[in-house]
């Protein structure tokens, strides 16, 4: 089965917390607080890799996170990092946040990698937040936050020529004729389900062609299943457009040429405008004058279009390798597309975010709820055993302005103002 889009959800590791502990050595009555850092979180990491080819093992597992890193301990030693968590996907893999829509990496070569989200940062030990007034901190810093989001994976196959046009026009067939690709055959009235892939081998060099399952009229509206095709054109540097010359499904080969060419103008004005060369298939059923008039007047609005026409025939191998030299020789002398304009998602560390150090306050029927990102990395470090480590917890919320904020939202003595989960009654000192 090909499977060339899914949706998975990653977690990073949390950052471990910072240790609290004092020095209990003999001999030293007064030992200071030796609490070492946290270890930070893992990070998932999203890794290209050619040996695989499709999506299939993300249908089966949807969810990943990454370690978290190890909490500090006494005699300043650190926590370990958490492991980070390798994601392997095939070349040619999109990710993007699905929330904001934005493209995190196109990993278009084997081993391109993307943080697709950063571990949390460890905490601090209670060792360095030692100074000349606080000679004995009993408090340490939380770990960072862990990251997780859902991301989309979007396979986009990789192929240097990409065959295109109605079903049944002989693509398949071309490609098994001119590779050793063995793409499943026969005379449906209807596209084959998967792309398939091919290595052309010609004067001591090679390139790789797609066989894009059928398009249809209304392709790029969302008709049948054109969007979960057309994309895979996106990347091709030449287009080599099969039609069926012979008329043999009862439809106008004119007609099939034109209605292609506008699905892929209507799905991207790039695609429209990539090299093409088209083969007129099937010229072996052409039986009487008027069959051959047909093609002449097929070649000749073909060609009044600006492009190359080649009549082929590709089960009996003729004209097969006009068209696949026609190919090579555009590829040789194509030159690389400029890179597109892609506005990439940017990771920021939760520290980085704006609203990072907001304090949001809502009001309750006992009092007043305030929390925030920063608030709770402070407040989960906090030793509520400890009465410097609440001060500071105060000194940060009074300092940021929540204080004042609550008074004017009428604030009074002995009201409960709960501190993400943990309540405090309020008297004016």
């Amino acid at each position: 089965m090909f499977i060339d889009k899914a949706k998975i959800n990653i977690k990073s590791g949390k950052g471990g917390n910072g240790a609290v502990s004092f020095r209990r050595e003999a001999n030293v009555p007064q030992g200071g607080p030796d609490g070492g850092n946290g270890g930070k979180g893992g990070d998932v990491v999203i890794v290209a890799d050619r040996n695989l080819r499709t999506l299939m093992d993300f249908k089966y597992r949807t969810k990943y996170e990454a370690e978290r890193g190890e909490d500090g301990r006494g005699r300043q030693q650190f926590g370990k990092d958490g492991e980070d968590l390798i994601i392997k996907v095939p070349v040619g893999t999109v990710v993007k946040d699905v929330e904001s829509n934005a493209v995190m990496a196109d990993l278009i070569k084997d081993g391109q990698s993307v943080i697709a989200a950063k571990g949390g940062r460890g905490g601090k030990g209670n060792v360095l937040f030692k100074n000349s007034v606080r000679q004995a901190p009993n408090f340490a810093e939380a770990g960072g936050f862990a990251r997780e989001r859902q991301v989309e994976l979007e396979l986009k196959l990789i192929a240097d020529v990409g065959l295109v046009g109605y079903p049944n026009v002989g693509k398949s067939t071309f490609l098994s004729v001119s590779t050793s690709a063995n793409p499943k055959i026969a005379n449906y009235h209807f596209t084959t389900l998967t792309p398939n892939l091919g290595v052309v081998g010609m004067y001591g060099g090679s390139f790789v062609m797609a066989d894009i399952p059928g398009l249809i009229e209304g392709a790029s509206e969302g008709q049948g299943l054109g969007l979960d095709f057309l994309k895979h054109i996106e990347r091709t540097r030449i287009i080599i457009h099969v039609v069926d010359i012979s008329g043999s499904e009862g439809r106008d080969p004119i007609e099939d040429f034109d209605k292609i060419n506008n699905e892929l103008e209507s799905y991207s004005a790039k695609l429209a405008k990539k090299p093409q060369i088209v083969c007129a298939n099937k010229t072996d059923m052409l039986y009487s004058d008027e069959d051959w008039q047909r093609y002449e007047e097929f070649k000749a609005y073909v060609e009044g279009k600006g492009y190359t026409c080649y009549p082929c025939s590709a089960p009996i191998h003729e004209g097969v390798q006009d068209v696949l030299n026609a190919a090579y020789n555009m590829l040789q002398n194509l030159e690389d597309e400029p890179e597109e304009e892609t506005a990439f998602f940017v990771d920021k560390n939760p520290e980085d975010e704006e609203d990072y150090r907001e304090i949001y306050i809502e009001e309750t029927a006992e009092g007043f709820h305030v929390w925030g990102k920063q608030l709770e990395k402070i407040f989960n470090s906090t030793n509520f055993n400890d009465a410097g480590s609440l001060r500071y917890l105060y000194r940060y919320i009074e300092d940021n302005g929540a204080i004042d904020r609550m008074l004017e939202m009428g604030l009074d003595e002995g009201d409960i103002i709960t501190v993400i989960d943990y309540d405090f009654e309020y008297y004016d000192e």
